[in-house]
């Protein structure tokens, strides 16, 4: 599992602590400014840790002082009710960030416990479960990291780590051959995807040379004979509403990756509270 933490973890905290902090925090004002306190993190519902390195930052960009002692690791799971953290510190900094270090920490346990339910499901075959861009903006690199945390592969970062020619450049562009011929010739070193939709698109794009192939709403049917065309010779990836409910069956087709964008753009954030001892 590739748990490398983002680079910009740091920065990401001190924006969501300006965003809510603004100015002051008027409300723990009225606290005894050297009022000490213990205070618990507790799960509320199951499900997979993950987040701990943002709750981590967002106490000590507030207090350096403030110690957050973990129960168990990150990508490990708990149950409803369970003690994930005792913080102990100075109560005014603690109450400041209790929000903004909650919402890091059900978010991201929220999409990593996607993840895991979705990979657990397929995990008797060979298929991938992959995350797509369709993340929330300035916090694509942190759900790219839950998703990991999860059991499941990144697919490209953004627009500039690698080649997914879709339907609209490809129309720009003249063609499937077309488009893949000036990416080969523009960047050498990047791997080539592009999207087609039916299994005459999938042909021209395998004489074409692309590096993977991915194939847009195809049926169950389909994506089989799609397998047996390829015969390796590039990574096919199914994508296109694909849903639990689907998800084994497009997986037992033999296709190498399946994109879920409902990893990150449906997430569900888990149900965690702070409570002071």
């Amino acid at each position: 599992m590739n748990t490398f933490l983002p680079s910009d973890i740091d920065s990401v905290v001190r924006y969501a602590l300006a965003e809510d902090i603004g100015n002051g925090d008027i409300t723990a004002e009225l606290i005894p400014a050297k009022k000490l306190v213990s205070a618990r993190i507790i799960s509320r519902e199951d499900g997979v840790l993950c987040g701990s390195p943002w709750v981590n930052r967002v106490f000590s960009q507030l207090d350096n002082s403030i110690a957050v002692k973990w129960q168990l690791n990150e990508s490990e799971t708990f149950k409803a009710n369970q003690v994930l953290a005792q913080i102990d510190g100075s109560a005014r900094p603690i109450m400041s960030g209790e929000r903004t270090a909650l919402n890091f920490l059900q978010l991201l346990s929220g999409t990593a416990s996607c993840t895991r339910e979705l990979t657990s499901r397929i995990e008797h075959t060979s298929a991938k479960l992959l995350d797509t861009r369709k993340t929330l903006p300035g916090l694509r690199s942190a759900q790219k990291y839950a998703v990991r945390i999860g059991g499941g592969q990144n697919h490209r970062m953004g627009l500039f780590d690698a080649y997914l020619i879709k339907e609209n450049h490809i129309a720009a562009c003249g063609g499937i051959s077309e488009v893949i011929l000036k990416a080969r010739t523009v960047s050498m070193d990047k791997s080539v995807e592009i999207e087609v939709q039916n299994l005459t698109q999938l042909q021209e794009a395998l004489t074409a040379g692309a590096n993977k192939i991915l194939l847009d709403n195809f049926d169950i049917l389909t994506l089989q004979e799609a397998v047996k065309i390829n015969q390796g010779q590039s990574k096919l990836e199914a994508s296109g509403g694909i849903d639990q409910d689907i998800l084994v069956k497009i997986a037992e087709t033999g296709v190498d990756y399946i994109s879920i964008g409902a990893l990150t753009k449906h997430c569900r954030a888990i149900d965690l509270s702070l409570l002071i001892d």
